[in-house]
């Protein structure tokens, strides 16, 4: 997909630099060509000898150096590649793209280049949530520049947050993406749940559980990106939609989830259930706060319905569905009865077992089962990553 494309990569100068290094590796095993224009700040993380024994081209760091192939270096790049790629994109260099400032090589590179632009920001949390930062990563989406969202967690600087850059596998996943131009699944309807449910104890409390709906997410915007038309219903997360296409149905209960679900699914192509839905609800509901006076309080709970179950009967011949099984043991056998029970097409596992999986974290590591009888593992990846596997395995089942 990548051969013989050309790829300007932009370095900035953040920690994250040494990530840099593997992306290029990453682009030339693909069979592309890559050359590096890093800003001053950036060589302070990363050697000129590094980069051009793993790009073997010529690194561009200064405007007027004298090791410049062209007096106008910045113009003869710009003229050379297919795509610019800015990994770490650090605020400073969001900052000055924003604003049109051209100081050093990166800076005069990008408002120079005139095609797609992909930036993966890098930076402390607190930075990345800065309300000037935010307006210049806002007016860049705006102007077509593809930002690759940071991931959240322990940052180099000790702070836990988002701001840390996404890992290169997932970066050359998009650039392969672009040049793919991948639409496989266009015209296609998909409906995808996500998220938790809450059931309802009084006024100010209910059951829940620790579900973000992250992966559910990240699988709806990967099918949107892919052409299809997609309904998520989503039980109560922060998490905002990039894609506009995406139709948004929100729900609190189990209860609300499986009527929107009933609704959509009929006209849909597919559906993936995602959501991790409450299993049991308080059989009443309190009107007012119960107060605590020392005595146990005694909860009477009823089972909520079984939304896949619903769904698996009234598949049509010509629809797809999926379900995904979080397990703590006898992870496949369970995984196995759920896929014949429920009537899927193929079901995903992921274990409670494996660390960097389950609830609220940006990787996962599942497995998929299917009716045909084959067991496919994978590695632990980014969710970002996770989604691509899963909606390669829906497209499988829909050319059939």
């Amino acid at each position: 997909m990548l051969k013989e494309k050309k790829i300007l990569l932009g370095i900035s100068g953040g920690i994250a630099a040494y990530k840099s290094m593997y992306l290029i590796r990453l682009f030339r095993k693909a069979g592309a060509e890559v050359r590096v224009v890093a800003t001053e700040s950036a060589m302070w993380f990363v050697t000129r000898v590094t980069i051009e024994s793993l790009s073997q081209n010529k690194l561009y760091d200064k405007v007027f150096g004298e090791d410049n192939d062209y007096t106008t270096e910045h113009i003869s790049l710009t003229d050379w590649g297919d795509v610019f790629v800015v990994a770490p994109a650090t605020a400073n260099i969001i900052g000055k793209y924003a604003n049109g400032i051209a100081d050093d090589a990166l800076s005069t590179s990008l408002i120079a280049f005139d095609k797609k632009v992909f930036m993966a920001p890098a930076m402390n949390c607190k930075m990345y949530e800065k309300f000037a930062f935010q307006r210049n990563l806002d007016y860049l989406k705006q102007n077509n520049v593809e930002i690759i969202e940071p991931a959240s967690g322990y940052l180099a600087c000790g702070y836990e947050g988002k701001g840390r850059m996404e890992e290169p596998e997932a970066i050359f996943a998009v650039i392969e993406k672009y040049f793919s131009g991948k639409k496989d699944l266009e015209g296609r309807k998909v409906l995808i749940t996500a998220g938790p449910t809450h059931e309802i104890i009084d006024p100010v409390r209910y059951l829940g559980n620790h579900s973000t709906g992250k992966m559910g997410f990240a699988i709806a915007e990967e099918i949107a990106e892919r052409g299809a038309h997609v309904h998520i219903v989503c039980g109560p997360v922060s998490i905002e939609l990039k894609n506009p296409s995406i139709q948004r149905i929100n729900v609190k209960s189990a209860d609300e989830m499986y009527h929107a679900c009933m609704e959509v699914f009929p006209g849909m192509d597919a559906a993936i259930l995602t959501a991790a839905v409450a299993d049991f609800k308080p059989a009443k509901i309190h009107k007012t706060k119960l107060k605590r006076d020392g005595r146990p309080v005694l909860m009477e709970l009823i089972p909520n319905p079984d939304i896949l179950a619903a769904l698996g009967k009234t598949k049509k011949e010509n629809q797809v569905l999926a379900g995904f099984a979080l397990e703590t043991d006898n992870e496949l056998d369970n995984a196995r009865k759920k896929l014949q029970n429920k009537n899927l097409d193929f079901i995903v596992l992921n274990s409670m077992q494996d660390e960097g999986a389950g609830f609220g974290t940006e990787t996962n590591k599942i497995t998929i089962l299917d009716n045909k009888n084959q067991v496919s593992g994978f590695e632990l990846k980014s969710k970002k990553l996770v989604a691509v596997d899963i909606a390669d395995k829906l497209v499988s089942y829909l050319k059939e």
